[in-house]
């Protein structure tokens, strides 16, 4: 089997999909989904990917994602390793969690484009067969061949406003939205959050396949034919025609790591990173999984010889800190802001 196309280009908007392999389950429990927003998070933190759209699925994911740094595949590829290792330690086990690679399509960003991508990805939560949307259901409601009732538009739209997992909420205004989610340029398109809706609603009312965007398999891009010309055009030059930019480095050195916390805590690394219930080697250890590009054996090594073991407890135990105290999370906020603003 042939890999999948990967253009990594400047400003790209992209429709990212990755499936359980064997189809398999890869959320199993709100912990599992929970962390994953927060990889995902960590991923727009980190490469500076900008996140418009997502909806994880038991089996499967959707993102709308833009790349200002032209970085789509080193980002996807950093998400799914955090979440595949994360998964495996969780679960007790090893082996592929995701099957293959992950699959991307660059989105025309001019015109409806990224508003239709926006409600394919947004349906999915409704586009299954127990909500009357199975494949063939589907197709005969978008072509107009059966109505669905009264009750299946009700119960289908509840599902949506309810489907905890689904940036639908933030568009649609049922839900806050998170600081690293981007809303504002496809609700622009759609003409803000009661427009979106109404939007929305139309497709549940009427089969929810958005001017077949549903037949995505194996394409390189969508949008008006200039887009896929240019797209297709090009394959094979993107990394050699790359411009020089002054961009973060994606990595931060472990050394690094360690003297920012150090200039934090106001003590030497030597001094606290064996001293029993503080916080501080947590921090490092933390820092450095969001930050240093570096596996959990790697970090620990680095570390003094910590047991990759030791290092992912740690690191999973200190990020459950910081979500709970507020304080502790800026800290960490503020740690991440000294490594971006020396240009590391």
């Amino acid at each position: 089997m042939s890999r999948p196309l990967r253009i990594d280009v400047e400003g790209g908007w992209y429709h990212v999909t990755a499936r359980g392999t064997e189809r398999r389950t890869i959320f199993e429990s709100p912990g599992c989904y929970g962390h994953f927003l927060e990889l995902l998070e960590a991923m727009s933190s980190r490469y500076g990917v900008e996140v418009h759209a997502y909806c994880l699925m038991r089996n499967h994911y959707h993102l709308i994602i833009r790349t200002p740094r032209a970085n789509a595949s080193r980002a996807m590829q950093w998400l799914n390793v955090s979440y595949s290792s994360w998964y495996n330690a969780r679960k007790e086990r090893v082996g592929h969690v995701f099957q293959g690679r992950f699959n991307s399509v660059l989105i025309d960003g001019d015109g409806t484009w990224l508003l239709i991508a926006s409600e394919y990805l947004h349906l999915n939560p409704v586009r299954i067969a127990r909500m009357g949307l199975g494949k063939q259901e589907n197709r005969a409601e978008s072509k107009g061949y059966r109505e669905p009732t009264d009750e299946e538009v009700r119960v289908r739209m509840n599902r949506l406003r309810e489907y905890r997992w689904s940036s639908y909420g933030a568009y649609a205004g049922y839900a806050g939205k998170p600081a690293w989610l981007r809303t504002e340029v496809i609700l622009a398109r759609s003409g803000g959050k009661d427009k979106y809706r109404r939007y929305v609603q139309e497709h549940i009312t009427r089969g929810a396949d958005p001017e077949a965007f549903e037949c995505l398999k194996g394409r390189l891009a969508i949008g008006a034919t200039s887009f896929v010309e240019k797209a297709r055009s090009l394959v094979g030059k993107i990394t050699r025609e790359q411009p020089d930019r002054k961009y973060l480095r994606d990595t931060v050195d472990f050394e690094k790591i360690v003297s920012v916390v150090e200039k934090e805590k106001k003590e030497k690394w030597r001094d606290f990173r064996d001293r029993h219930h503080d916080n501080g080697r947590d921090l490092v250890l933390y820092l450095a999984r969001l930050r240093s590009g570096l596996t959990m054996r790697e970090i620990g090594d680095r570390a003094g010889g910590l047991d990759y073991k030791v290092v992912e407890k740690a690191v999973e135990r200190f990020g459950g800190k910081v979500r709970r105290d507020r304080s502790l999370g800026l800290l960490v906020q503020q740690c991440l802001k000294q490594m971006s603003d020396v240009g590391t």
